[in-house]
């Protein structure tokens, strides 16, 4: 990935933010037929201290948990905010003119070495710490005792878990610093104003930016 300096974000702790918030990953390995993406809910454990490990399972009938490379590292992508950015927001273009549009984002690679996990106590543990993740927000949160038993048991058998030591984290936030204040101004109040989930997430990562 191409991260010109301005754009570059090196922080573990707002890395690991985005990746937690945004936890649905392209992971992308190499096969016999060459590279093969797919998108996998994964966790992310701190620990080992500062980049951490991330875990995932897939289905047994993916190919990919026995097809995959170990020669090659994965590198697994978190997509964070991104929308569009309208000239129209710059005060730049009242000045000028001279401006075009562009498109924001947030978007964190982590790679390492993938291995496969079968262990039905480990995926056991994973399935309910992920679920419990997913379901903290609810007022009667599901869980994975609340299905039959053999029911789990036979849902387990049915998939692989992967996991990746994280070797290298590499995060870029294009989040209109190479602007001038004024523009990145205008940018942050013309997202706010489209009131979209999307669009107050980004208008928030403008204005960080700026306090940064």
């Amino acid at each position: 990935m191409f991260v010109p300096a301005h754009f570059e974000e090196t922080r573990p702790e707002v890395l690991h933010d985005l990746m937690r918030n945004h936890p649905l990953a392209t992971v992308v390995t190499l096969d016999r037929e060459g590279l093969n993406a797919n998108h996998i809910p994964m966790e992310l454990d701190p620990e080992p201290f500062p980049l951490g490990t991330l875990r995932g399972h897939v289905s047994r009938a993916n190919p990919m948990w026995r097809d995959f490379s170990s020669d090659v590292g994965a590198l697994v992508i978190f997509q964070g905010p991104e929308i569009y950015i309208t000239p129209s927001w710059y005060q730049t273009k009242q000045e000028s003119g001279k401006v075009v549009p562009t498109w924001n984002y947030a978007v964190v690679h982590a790679y390492g070495p993938l291995r496969t996990i079968e262990d039905p106590v480990w995926l056991r543990a994973l399935v309910g710490r992920l679920t419990d993740r997913n379901e903290a927000q609810r007022a009667e949160p599901w869980e994975v005792a609340d299905a039959p038993e053999d029911y789990i048991e036979g849902q387990l058998r049915g998939i692989v878990g992967i996991e990746i030591p994280i070797a290298r984290l590499i995060g870029k936030w294009k989040v209109s610093q190479n602007r001038p204040d004024a523009d990145r101004k205008g940018v942050a109040r013309g997202l706010q104003e489209l009131s979209k989930s999307n669009s107050v997430c980004m208008a928030d990562l403008v204005d960080r930016a700026r306090r940064d």
